[in-house]
């Protein structure tokens, strides 16, 4: 579909649009095919990557009454420690969150946004006794990393604090949901602090219930086939 609209584009030329596509094509130097790619990646990246995430931190969170109150503890804790509460949250304040940091690394550990990471062996490679040749598609399974009961001691259980004791070496190795090596997602630490300011606002400010739904199938991104319906209401003070 996208390929279609970049050839209509290109057909008529004289009809102009100001738009991001209509910004990229000028830049087309860089070949059709990386526009295509690159359009797909953005709309996917807007799209899914962050909404998926907060949605199943707020089932996940609506699920684990001891991972809520720790985490709300967290937050009251910065509440308490300023002289204006409508201040934002910041850089300092993010900083200490530890609790915080340890919760998104089990959502995004658990949900596995993007099933698998692309690579091509730029020589041949021996694994176990097998050649990968020269010129192939390698796929990195990061749901087989993640899930690995070697390394995360019962792997498909929602809990933060596991992160107090995982190795660098081993979350360097077998944690990877922004990628990995000069590949990785150039929005990963953006992404942390666009999660952490979102579960601020939410546990310090709103409370919610789950109504119905919430059933989880990886098709290959996490969906909610029977939707996910929760009741949010706003703290009284």
């Amino acid at each position: 579909m996208l390929k279609d609209v970049v050839q209509k584009r290109l057909a008529a030329p004289e009809r102009t649009q100001e738009d991001l596509l209509a910004h990229t094509i000028q830049e087309m130097n860089i070949g059709e095919d990386f526009v295509i790619q690159s359009m797909f990646g953005l709309l996917f990246l807007t799209s899914v990557t962050i909404a998926t995430t907060m949605a199943f931190a707020f089932k996940l969170l609506a699920e684990h009454a001891a991972v809520l109150e720790e985490l709300t503890t967290e937050h009251e804790v910065i509440l308490k420690d300023r002289d204006n509460l409508d201040t934002p949250l910041t850089w300092n304040e993010y900083k200490s969150t530890t609790f915080t940091l340890q919760v998104i690394n089990e959502v995004l550990r658990l949900q596995n946004i993007a099933p698998g990471l692309f690579r091509r062996a730029r020589k041949d490679i021996s694994v176990n006794g097998y050649i990968i040749p020269k010129g192939w598609v390698i796929m990195i399974a990061t749901v087989a990393l993640h899930l690995n009961s070697n390394q995360f001691e019962d792997p498909l259980a929602f809990n933060p604090w596991r992160w107090k004791n995982v190795q660098p070496s081993v979350a360097a190795k077998c944690f990877m949901p922004f990628g990995s090596g000069m590949r990785q997602c150039a929005g990963a630490e953006y992404s942390r602090v666009l999660l952490a300011t979102f579960l601020h606002v939410l546990v310090t400010k709103y409370r919610w219930t789950i109504v119905k739904g919430g059933k989880i199938v990886r098709a290959p991104i996490i969906r909610f086939p029977d939707g996910f319906h929760f009741k949010i209401s706003e703290k009284s003070n």
